[in-house]
């Protein structure tokens, strides 16, 4: 699995948002002054958050964009899904399905699939709520 700049972009920004959600909607301009990305990159990665309704917009003085829901409630899995083509370790897999000519023969083909599965399950359990607080990982650093 490699994450492409898209999907870290997409995190940074739904942090940002999630951060300052108490403002209303939010202006591009000031997620870009303070993530420190691009205008012209943000505006596709918003397109595609919109897309996929993790995100509204709102034209105008006052518009901008904000999340849809509780960042607890939101998933790095789904967004980041929102965002690549493809998160499975090997080309052969796609969108959790095997897709592939040679994997009735091919042996390796259950392994991909199992760490596929597993990744995106762990992805599943992390919350936007759990980046912005970090308190999943201290609890671990405790045992």
């Amino acid at each position: 699995m490699n994450v492409t700049s898209k999907g870290r972009y997409a995190l940074r920004i739904m942090i940002d948002l999630a951060q300052h959600m108490d403002n209303g909607f939010i202006s591009l301009k000031t997620v870009s002054e303070r993530t420190e990305l691009s205008m012209k990159y943000l505006e596709m990665i918003v397109g595609s958050l919109k897309k996929a309704k993790l995100v509204l917009s709102s034209r105008g003085k006052e518009g901008g964009y904000k999340l849809v829901k509780d960042p607890k409630d939101y998933t790095i899995g789904e967004i980041l899904r929102c965002m690549e083509d493809n998160l499975a370790p090997v080309a052969c897999i796609k969108e959790g399905e095997i897709q592939c000519d040679h994997s009735g023969g091919c042996l390796t083909v259950p392994m991909w699939k199992e760490l596929d599965d597993i990744t995106n399950a762990y992805l599943d359990t992390v919350s936007l709520k759990d980046l912005l607080t970090g308190e999943k990982w201290r609890k671990k650093d405790l045992t």
